[in-house]
């Protein structure tokens, strides 16, 4: 997004300033076109954007990224059965100060109940998702019951079991569980109100050893080389 399209994007929303921003550019066959980091904190500077945000970027990218203009969030994917950012992206934002937004926070609805207690209707796109079809979800279900029977001694459902787990990693990781019902909105403000010690918290984790989920994460399969693994910016 540059400048001029910025201002265009302000003046048809009748706003003065966007708050935030999500910026990746990807070095594969579908590059996105998007500024340079310098235009970004340009526009910063005018007062047109207030904060910067990096989506599925790569611990490189976030560097180079930072050193221009303090980075204010990295949207990521992250739930139980995703938990590849733990090693390298989460130690690194924490170090910079830069805050997580964890997306799919339920595991796209898994832990939820999603195909492992409901079925799913056949025009959604997770039927044909590795984890959700065939042996893979018949393995997977044992992840969520093993949530759902621990969320049984905390008399709470397993999805609030799985965004209390999240609310207990740390003030700087905000999960954003989607939802277009009443009631799971409901339920998902339900699990602030479940507390956890340490055990427990290791407890959880343990229950879904990911090196054992069956399939690729959903929405990836034969887009896994669109991944933060795969997002490293060029230099210039």
């Amino acid at each position: 997004m540059c400048g001029s399209a910025v201002k265009l994007v302000l003046s048809a929303l009748m706003l003065s300033t966007l708050t935030y921003t999500i910026n990746i550019e990807l070095t594969l066959q579908c590059q996105l076109k998007t500024p340079k980091m310098g235009e970004l904190k340009k526009l910063v500077n005018e007062g047109k954007i207030k904060y910067i945000g990096l989506s599925q970027a790569s611990p490189d990218t976030i560097k180079r990224a930072h050193a221009v203009h303090p980075i204010s969030a990295l949207q990521m994917e992250y739930s139980l059965w995703t938990r590849d950012i733990e090693e390298e992206i989460i130690p690194l934002c924490r170090e910079l100060g830069i805050g997580i937004v964890a997306y799919s926070p339920l595991g796209h609805g898994f832990f939820a109940g999603k195909a492992a207690v409901e079925t799913l209707p056949s025009q959604s796109a997770l039927a044909e998702d590795a984890r959700f079809s065939g042996e893979n979800l018949e393995k997977n279900k044992l992840f969520y019951n093993r949530i759902a029977d621990l969320a049984s001694k905390h008399s709470c459902t397993p999805s609030q079991l799985a965004l209390a787990w999240f609310l207990h990693q740390g003030n700087d990781i905000v999960p954003i569980p989607g939802t277009t019902k009443i009631k799971n909105l409901e339920n998902n403000v339900g699990s602030v109100a479940v507390k956890l010690t340490n055990a427990e918290l290791s407890e959880i984790s343990d229950a879904v050893p990911v090196y054992e989920v069956a399939g690729e994460a959903p929405g990836l399969g034969s887009l896994s080389q669109y991944t933060w693994k795969f997002a490293t910016t060029p230099s210039k």
